[in-house]
């Protein structure tokens, strides 16, 4: 058993590290103009908003507790938002409209032209991620989307568009993961050099 046990950590180890290698030809492109985009609105007193459902909810709350708390540097608070965090608003929107408003409906109240909102989806499919890039870009704000498989509708609604092209969530959640730590390695380097 525990041979079998070693062989699926090394097979999943090695499919992780295939993805990285992968992600270094496709996806270091977008991700650094995802990054100046960031850095841009941040400097002119934006923010970043985040959302996406399951996993990647969880992500976007890493991401912007990155740049709220701190990543690897001492520094002041950077202005970031999950949207996936308020139970209260979450539920309420959901009953008195529609699951796939959660998010639209938080950036009409906190977005402001100039700020990026950063979507999250392995699928590239989410409806209400969709939903939220239609209210982001009546407002002004920039979008990004973080995606897997072919991109999807969310890719193709993007202003950028960081693909991690695999069918395997979890291989795509790792790649992203890594691709979020960069972008808040070179925020908080251009930000407080």
């Amino acid at each position: 058993m525990a041979s079998d046990f070693a062989e699926v950590v090394s097979r999943t180890l090695a499919a992780s590290v295939r993805l990285h290698e992968q992600a270094q030809t496709s996806s270091v492109g977008a991700t650094v103009a995802a990054t100046e985009l960031m850095v841009a609105s941040l400097r002119s007193g934006g923010k970043i908003l985040v959302c996406g459902n399951g996993g990647s909810a969880s992500d976007s709350q890493h991401f912007a507790a990155e740049l709220v708390g701190r990543f690897e540097r001492e520094r002041r608070a950077l202005s970031s938002i999950a949207l996936t965090t308020d139970t209260s608003i979450l539920t309420a929107i959901g009953n008195d409209y529609a699951y796939d408003r959660v998010f639209a409906r938080q950036v009409e109240a906190l977005g402001r032209a100039g700020d990026v909102l950063l979507g999250i989806s392995t699928s590239g499919g989410s409806r209400n991620v969709l939903e939220a890039f239609g209210a982001a870009k009546a407002g002004g704000l920039t979008t990004v989307a973080l995606t897997g498989r072919d991109g999807g509708v969310l890719g193709a609604a993007a202003d950028i568009h960081i693909n991690v092209p695999s069918s395997s969530t979890a291989r795509v959640q790792e790649v992203h993961r890594t691709l979020m730590h960069a972008m808040c390695e070179l925020i908080e380097r251009e930000l407080y050099a």
